[in-house]
C-alpha cells in the first residue's frame, strides 16, 4: 500500500487558509497535515492546529535563516509538500533545495501583477482597487528564491466592481481560497 502523503503547512496569521486544508484532508486517509509552521507565536493559527490536533513549531528568524533547525524538522517529518498559507517571509535557500518544486503558495490577486515583498492582505487589494482593476483574484504557485516568482499552477478570478472596498475584495478572495487552494493542493499530490 502506498505511504500518506504529508503536509506541512506555514502561517504567520489567523489560520483560516490553514484550517481551511486541514479540515479539507481530515477525512483523506492518503493526505496528512503533519504540522504547523509559524513564526509568530501570538498566531491565531496556533490555537486552531492545537484544535485540530495538528502540532505546531514555532520558530524565530534566527533559526529560520540561520540554522538547519527548521529544515531537518521537515525532513523527519518526511513532509511531501510544503504549502505556505498566509506566511510572510522569504523561504531560505537551504529549504529550497531540499524541497524543489515542493513548496507551494497563495496570493490573493492575479500574479504577476501584486506581489512582491509587502504585498499581501489588505495591502494588495487596495492597490488592486487604487489602480481600477476590473478583476482580482487568487493565484496558487510554486515558491523559489524570491516573492510571488515561481511559476504558476492555477488561478481563479472575481470581478471588482465599483464603489469596492479591500474587505469586500477580500472576503470574495478569502471565498476562491477555501474553494480551490484544498483541490489543487490535492491534485499536485
Amino acid at each position: 500500500m502506498k505511504k500518506s502523503k504529508n503536509i506541512a503547512i506555514f502561517a504567520s496569521g489567523s489560520g483560516t487558509n490553514a484550517e481551511n486544508i486541514i479540515r479539507y484532508f481530515n477525512l483523506n486517509s492518503k493526505v496528512k497535515v503533519c504540522k504547523i509552521y509559524t513564526n509568530n507565536a501570538e498566531a491565531g493559527v496556533i490555537n486552531r492546529a492545537i484544535n485540530l490536533n495538528v502540532s505546531v513549531f514555532i520558530f524565530n528568524k534566527e533559526d529560520f535563516k540561520y540554522s538547519t533547525i527548521i529544515l531537518d524538522d521537515l525532513l523527519s517529518e518526511k513532509i511531501d509538500l510544503i504549502v505556505l498559507a498566509g506566511f510572510l517571509w522569504l523561504i531560505p535557500e537551504n529549504i529550497i533545495a531540499n524541497f524543489k518544486n515542493k513548496i507551494i503558495n497563495i496570493h490573493p490577486a492575479l500574479l504577476p501583477k501584486y506581489g512582491g515583498k509587502g504585498m499581501y492582505g489588505n495591502f494588495v487589494h487596495s492597490k488592486v482597487i487604487k489602480m481600477e482593476e476590473k478583476e482580482s483574484g487568487i493565484t496558487i504557485h510554486y515558491v523559489n528564491d524570491k516573492y510571488d516568482d515561481g511559476n504558476i499552477i492555477f488561478q481563479a478570478k472575481c470581478e471588482v466592481v465599483i464603489n469596492e472596498t479591500p474587505e469586500s475584495l477580500a472576503q470574495k478572495i478569502h471565498k476562491l481560497e477555501f474553494e480551490h487552494f484544498p483541490k489543487e493542493i490535492e491534485k499536485l499530490l
